[in-house]
């Protein structure tokens, strides 16, 4: 028998999700000489680089490599606790949020369960529902945000997880506290719902909802967060959770030994400190997205107003803007695997960073007879 044929058979079809290309892999094929003339703004990743004292805090840690890591991220889940006012039992470490959504899946999905998203919201969500062959309910957005009253009524009885990615990725939007609450109030007991606040600290603190408070009060709630965004360590793959001691007992059951390595958990302590690096953060995002904002109007392009590091334009044949602004040596996201074909996703990046991948736009668009 093929090795096909041994697999499970609706393995093969499985979506693959399709990421931020990387530098290399773009020079390689372009005959790019120089990675340096290479500008990537399509990953959401913190153009700043790692904070300096995440930097410092890996340097140290480097001569402890021969070791294995802490497997309980002991210290890193004390000081999360204290950062977010609950219990170290109450938080999870997984590489990247990712691993967390999946550890949601091993827990809660299985072939006879459902999961409700929003149809322009993080894709990983209905790939892992598939891989463990539970059904992916989507609910159409409304202005590009989450319409939470419409994923209330999409909720039956097989329903096991609820999905809200606030700041949506990848349309940027927010939804605030008076409709979370009210969401939460209408939630069934049989749901879990997982809150991805991947870019919630991006926002200034006073901008944030609230989510864990609802863990707080012992509700059915998983609030994911990451190092990747704001804290520039995106290259570590480390993220974390926050729930119950009940709910985090069960996901640990399905945790590898080992799964964050030291080097990560000991750049993420470091960075936890390091509040001037966030304020820099927040500032080079907001000061970005004006600077797109107000190019876009002058363009008279279609954008949608943002809360997080990206920004969502319609430039018309996305898929052909993002294979011409490539090869002029600028990566940013093609929106056609979330129904979004006319649309591009745009990180921002430095100040030069993001004239640079105007410039080219505007070439690209001009060009095509489009602005």
């Amino acid at each position: 028998m093929t090795i096909k044929e041994l697999a499970k058979p609706w393995v093969s079809g499985l979506g693959v999700y399709e990421p931020g290309r990387p530098i290399e892999e773009v020079a390689r094929e372009l005959g790019f000489k120089d990675t340096s003339a290479i500008v990537k703004l399509a990953s959401n990743e913190n153009a700043l680089g790692p904070s300096p004292k995440a930097v410092a805090a890996m340097k140290k840690a480097s001569r402890q490599m021969h070791l294995y890591p802490d497997g309980g991220a002991f210290y890193l889940r004390q000081a999360l606790g204290a950062k977010l006012n609950v219990q170290p039992g109450q938080i999870l470490t997984g590489t990247g949020s990712n691993e967390l959504i999946e550890f949601i899946g091993h827990v809660f999905l299985d072939s006879s369960t459902a999961i409700v998203m929003a149809d322009r919201a993080f894709v990983v969500y209905k790939l892992v529902a598939d891989m463990f062959r539970s059904r992916t309910i989507t609910v159409p957005m409304k202005n590009y945000t989450h319409d939470l009253d419409a994923m209330l009524r999409a909720i039956t009885p097989e329903t096991r997880v609820v999905f809200v990615a606030n700041p949506n990725n990848p349309t940027g939007t927010l939804v605030g506290q008076a409709e979370l609450d009210a969401f939460m109030s209408r939630i069934p007991p049989h749901v879990v719902v997982v809150f991805d606040e991947a870019y919630i600290e991006l926002l200034q603190p006073e901008d944030q909802p609230d989510c864990i408070k609802y863990v707080r009060e012992g509700r059915n709630v998983i609030v994911l967060r990451t190092f990747s965004k704001t804290y520039g360590l995106a290259g570590l793959r480390l993220g974390y959770g926050i729930a119950s001691e009940d709910c985090v007992a069960l996901l640990q059951r399905v945790r590898q030994p080992f799964n964050t390595t030291a080097m990560a958990q000991a750049a993420a302590l470091a960075a936890l400190e390091d509040d001037e690096y966030v304020a820099r953060t927040r500032l080079m995002m907001r000061e970005g997205l004006d600077y797109f904002e107000a190019s876009f109007r002058k363009m008279r392009l279609d954008f949608v107003p943002s809360s997080a590091n990206f920004i969502l334009v319609r430039v018309g044949g996305g898929r052909l803007v993002f294979d011409a602004m490539q090869r002029a040596g600028v990566i940013v996201r093609p929106m056609d695997p979330y129904g979004l074909p006319d649309h591009i996703r745009i990180t921002v990046g430095t100040p030069r960073q993001n004239r640079r991948c105007l410039s080219v736009l505007k070439t690209i668009l001009k060009s095509r007879g489009s602005a």
